[in-house]
């Protein structure tokens, strides 16, 4: 593979991405975000309030054709059940089977079009398939007793170890993704990817980390208490309201905003690399995947997309990208950043006055600090490079590589970020400060925006204003990287 061009490489990445699920050319498609998906579980279970979530989740694995050799490996064939079979027959009658082989069984269209995920109310995109085999391994452990040791090789490690694999010669970062944009944030019907697939497309590792969390969460449970219905599961972890003044600060349970974070508690103990390597060796000898070359290649393959891995998905926070929040197009041609660059410059957005506490809330005030910058200010896009939301997430403005426009005489020698809010008297939520602080500064430096020994500046401190507020601005003082 060595000489491969890159149009030869895509080609059998996007073949062997079919060999593992299906390629096929646009068809009709229904609404397709984590509500429908929901409604139509809780239709399912009001038609026969007895059947257990365990039995739900293991007919919609039938459904989906999801008996793969390694899944029946781990959780047993999904018609060993008599009440799946009858519940099977239900959907059919009530003319669901349709619905749910469409939602559930994860394709890449010959066009680009990614299938089997849906929109979640967050806004990020999840795969159902690695979802529901998280939560039903972790079902099934909890009733049997037994450790969930299929939830890690069902939902992440064997979709990102085939994908290591599938792309050696490619720059690890390079092996997993894209991610894409829907059609319609409010009708989503159709999500696009922005690049040829891998086989770990962010949907799927979404999907997968949300299976982790899910299933150890169910697997943990006591003895004593009983496993709640599946539409309550995912509306637990998907539908939930944040409240101004608090955020996230205020949650302790599980919720999808939090999906690294907590994947990450729950799997960072283990060896990853063995873990990975194991099952890999394990889809060999159970589906005879000839493609893959079993020599010394394969451990360097893995470590190598393993710390890729970790860096995008858990060192970096999740970045809600410019479609998904409904960006405008740019007025002009962007400028490329001269990298890293040495300084970060924190502001407060004053107006929006108020935290955003969901995704669209969030977009809605991206799309007016982009409209009041474009329309009133005459600039060519919104100023900012990042807006951090209190609601989780962090908002692509111009991003890593471009010039903004956030701080007077200073925009080619450092970042803007932004907290949506007027902090002059209070601050930002905890959980909101952290992102900027931590986590975007971490995955800047590492991932060679910014250099390791930049300065953090308040706007105020190069620009004849007060902002990032007062109290902000106290806070930050105590920041390392901080400067006067």
């Amino acid at each position: 593979m060595q000489n491969m061009t890159f149009f030869g490489l895509s080609i059998f990445v996007l073949a062997s991405f079919c060999l593992l699920s299906t390629c096929s050319k646009p068809v009709g498609v229904h609404l397709r975000n984590m509500d429908s998906f929901i409604r139509a579980v809780q239709q399912v279970e009001d038609s026969d309030p007895g059947m257990s979530p365990l039995a739900l989740v293991r007919a919609l694995r039938r459904t989906a054709g999801h008996d793969d050799a390694m899944t029946i490996h781990f959780l047993g064939a999904s018609n060993n059940l008599s009440d799946a079979e009858v519940l099977e027959t239900t959907m059919l009658n009530a003319s669901r089977f349709s619905f749910f082989d469409k939602a559930i069984h994860h394709i890449v269209t010959d066009y680009g079009e990614e299938r089997g995920v849906v929109l979640a109310p967050d806004g990020t995109t999840v795969a159902l398939a690695p979802l529901l085999l998280g939560i039903e391994s972790g079902l099934r452990a909890k009733i049997e007793g037994k450790p969930a040791n299929g939830i890690f090789p069902l939902t992440l490690a064997r979709t990102l170890g085939l994908s290591f694999l599938s792309l050696q010669d490619f720059p690890p970062r390079y092996r997993m993704g894209p991610s894409g944009c829907w059609d319609n944030v409010e009708h989503p019907k159709v999500f696009s990817l922005s690049r040829l697939p891998t086989l770990a497309t962010d949907a799927m590792i979404n999907g997968g980390m949300d299976g982790v969390v899910l299933g150890m969460n169910l697997s943990n449970q006591s003895e004593s208490e009983k496993p709640k219905a599946l539409s309550k599961i995912l509306k637990g972890y998907y539908s939930f309201t944040l409240h101004e003044g608090q955020g996230l600060d205020a949650v302790t349970s599980h919720i999808s905003p939090k999906r690294r974070e907590i994947s990450r508690a729950f799997l960072e103990a283990l060896d990853l690399h063995s873990q990975v390597m194991e099952t890999l060796a394990l889809v060999w000898k159970l589906e005879k995947t000839e493609w893959i070359a079993w020599d010394t290649g394969v451990g360097q393959a893995v470590k190598d997309g393993l710390k890729a891995f970790v860096h995008i998905y858990w060192d970096c926070p999740q970045i809600i990208r410019r479609c998904q929040w409904g960006a405008k197009s740019l007025q002009d041609t962007p400028i490329p950043l001269s990298l890293p660059l040495h300084f970060l410059y924190v502001h407060h957005t004053y107006e929006p006055s108020s935290p955003c506490m969901s995704f669209p809330q969030c977009s809605r005030d991206m799309r007016a600090m982009q409209r009041f910058h474009q329309e009133d200010r005459g600039w060519s896009d919104i100023g900012y490079n990042f807006v951090v939301g209190s609601d989780g997430y962090v908002y692509e403005g111009r991003g890593w590589k471009y010039l903004g426009t956030h701080t007077r005489g200073h925009n080619s020698l450092g970042y803007g970020v932004s907290i949506i809010g007027n902090y002059t008297a209070t601050l930002p939520s905890r959980h909101a400060m952290d992102l900027l602080r931590h986590r975007l500064v971490h995955c800047a430096v590492n991932g060679g925006g910014l250099s390791a020994n930049f300065t953090i500046h308040g706007h105020r401190q190069v620009v004849n204003t007060s902002c990032p507020g007062d109290a902000f601005f106290s806070e930050i003082r105590s920041w390392e990287h901080f400067r006067f």
